[in-house]
């Protein structure tokens, strides 16, 4: 309570409000003056209140020859094991030492988590950084929410920090594209000078039709995704509130409770009408993206970059939904068929003489799954799907080109959970990932590696026949679980293949053959199954994404893409679910570039909270 001067007496300083005081101070004793001080009480009220402290056991006390008394508090390990917050406002970084969980969750609305120390949940340091897409994304309608959100977590304002975030937040809010009355896009500036300094600079002839006034132009509907892009490049993101097309009504009801994170998701997405679910394999973004098509009622076009997940999108609609069996549609190189609920390989509709069927379609939602392959070259042209819903599914959008901005132009931005918190939550088993360093087999190995260079050295390197040995060592290790080894050269997964008598799936595997081998090894122990189920699959690039084997326990990663952040989750993912051990091991071979390449992939996972370790193979 406080008196009614508004001062805090001295019957509310507890041990945190004493700790807080010793922060305020800087050091780690204080007097009953400098308590009062900082928690704006008298030094009687303090004074009274430190000694019922002590008298509790919390707090001790030590006469000086300088003051009376000072205070320190009893456990020294309460105050070494609490929050703290260190920013670096010049650079727009936060440092969290063991964050709550309320600092994590203010901290994701503005911010973005470039990495985290520890081993142990509830030990964790955490790197933030404010970037100006983050900014930009910021769930707030008003700069004030924004700036009162940022103060919530930081242990004092920073005014050149706060006038930086409030500069951002209006950029995000300077252009607008809505319908006019008259059923055509309008593109609005927030000022003359906007319209004609930055739009007519970076605009080309074609985005826009005509002037409407100095402020607005009627757009070019078809160039809409060319001017989003365009503005966001010049740093000014465009907000969207067209019409957008619902389509016919589908028929088709959730059967499945969402998660209170799912939830989220889904209201957010309804309320923005465009996004990316971002969330680690396991989260259930796919049921929160059937969610998402019945709340949204309209024809859905379903874009997925294989066959095998197309497949299995179809599976799980049937699972999780009341959709008719006879409203879905698969349209890839094996059956072409249009529904109210279509699912396509990017490929395809990508084609010129397929897209004008997809553009024809009034579909209510776009989903892009694995979103990331929206801006390779062969599949961007189905982002220009623009006046729909748009929605995309990855567990991790990064690109190696950088252009993870551009996915969040295209579709939306990111709606997601933090990695760290569903893992301490128990709805996603956290993986336990281990670097293998592996040494050479012999030093003629080692000397043709030392010899050659470029693409043939990294080759050399994963293709370490010591590899093998190791793989089987773990394989033994783990015999009861069920187990994948991905390679990225087809030369070493075949021997891989052929030294440990298992099957090997790659690009080359006839659809029906890998589809058969992917349903074996589905095949738990014990069914009574006429063929016998299998234990280990050999797996190229083809295991990376969209395939959906939940009981893979174990994730040997014996090659990589070179270090490739986006393959270093895919591959992990392969093992992260809801219950049950989830181990991945990462080979690289000792002394090469594999070192680096194998850091590279795990950095990018340990930034997510998974924790990471490394071993040394003995020779």
């Amino acid at each position: 309570m406080t008196d009614d001067a508004g001062a805090e007496t001295g019957d509310d300083i507890s041990l945190d409000r004493f700790h807080e005081a010793l922060e305020a101070e800087e050091r780690p004793v204080a007097t009953a003056s400098e308590v009062a001080r900082r928690l704006g009480t008298t030094q009687a009220a303090a004074r009274d209140a430190l000694s019922a402290l002590v008298d509790r056991g919390d707090v001790d006390r030590l006469d000086v020859e300088s003051d009376p008394i000072v205070f320190y508090p009893t456990d020294w390990g309460r105050l070494a094991t609490r929050e703290r917050v260190v920013a670096f406002p010049n650079r727009r970084e936060i440092v969290v030492d063991r964050p709550t969980q309320y600092t994590r969750a203010r901290l994701s609305q503005f911010a973005y988590l470039v990495d985290t120390t520890g081993t142990e949940p509830g030990t964790r340091g955490y790197l933030y950084r404010i970037r100006q897409e983050d900014v930009w994304a910021a769930p707030f309608d008003e700069a004030d929410a924004l700036i009162a959100s940022l103060r919530s977590v930081l242990p004092r304002r920073y005014e050149h920090l706060e006038e930086w975030v409030r500069d951002q937040w209006r950029r995000a809010h300077r252009f607008r594209l809505y319908t006019h009355d008259d059923d055509y896009v309008v593109l609005a500036a927030a000022s003359e000078s906007l319209m004609g300094n930055v739009a007519d600079q970076h605009l080309d002839d074609d985005h826009l039709r005509a002037p409407i006034s100095e402020t607005e132009a009627w757009v070019n509907e078809g160039a809409v995704a060319e001017i989003k892009r365009a503005l966001y490049d010049a740093g000014y993101p465009v907000e969207d509130d067209r019409d957008l097309d619902v389509g016919d009504p589908v028929d088709i009801d959730l059967t499945t409770d969402l998660r209170p994170y799912q939830e989220t998701w889904v209201e957010t997405f309804l309320e923005r009408r465009s996004g990316v679910y971002v969330g680690p394999p396991g989260s259930g973004k796919t049921v929160a993206a059937i969610a998402t098509i019945a709340a949204v009622g309209g024809e859905t076009l379903i874009l997925v970059p294989s066959r095998e997940l197309a497949g299995q999108w179809r599976e799980e609609l049937l699972a999780h939904s009341t959709v008719d069996p006879a409203d879905i549609g698969l349209y890839h190189g094996g059956q072409k068929e249009i529904r109210p609920v279509t699912i396509a390989t990017y490929q395809i509709a990508g084609m010129d003489r397929h897209r004008s069927l997809f553009d024809s379609r009034k579909w209510g939602l776009i989903c892009f799954d694995e979103c990331h392959h929206v801006t390779a070259p062969v599949y961007s042209r189905t982002a220009e799907l623009q006046s729909k819903h748009r929605l995309g599914l990855s567990a991790t959008p990064v690109r190696e080109t950088g252009s993870e901005e551009e996915i969040y132009t295209l579709i939306g931005q990111p709606i997601g959970a933090d990695w760290d918190e569903l893992f301490e939550a128990g709805f996603v088993q956290e993986p336990e990932v281990e670097i293998r360093y592996v040494p050479w087999r012999d030093e003629l190995a080692q000397n043709e590696y030392a010899s050659a260079d470029g693409r043939e050295r990294r080759r050399l390197a994963a293709e370490n026949p010591a590899k093998i040995e190791e793989i089987r060592y773990l394989l033994a290790a783990h015999r009861d679980k069920k187990a994948l080894v991905f390679i990225e050269f087809l030369d070493q997964g075949e021997a891989i293949a052929d030294a440990l008598g298992v099957p090997f799936i790659s690009g080359e595997t006839p659809h029906h053959e890998r589809a058969e081998l992917f349903r074996r090894f589905r095949e738990e122990r014990g069914t009574g199954s006429d063929d016998d189920g299998l234990e280990t699959l050999v797996v190229s690039r083809v295991g990376d994404e969209g395939i959906d084997l939940p009981n893979a326990e174990v994730a040997i990663v014996a090659s990589g893409l070179g270090g490739s952040r986006r393959q270093g989750s895919q591959r992990a993912g392969r093992t992260m679910r809801p219950a049950g051990s989830a181990l991945v091991y990462v080979l690289a071979t000792r002394g090469s570039s594999e070192e680096e390449f194998a850091q590279r992939q795990m950095r990018h996972l340990a930034r997510k909270g998974v924790r990471v370790r490394e071993t040394n193979v003995a020779e």
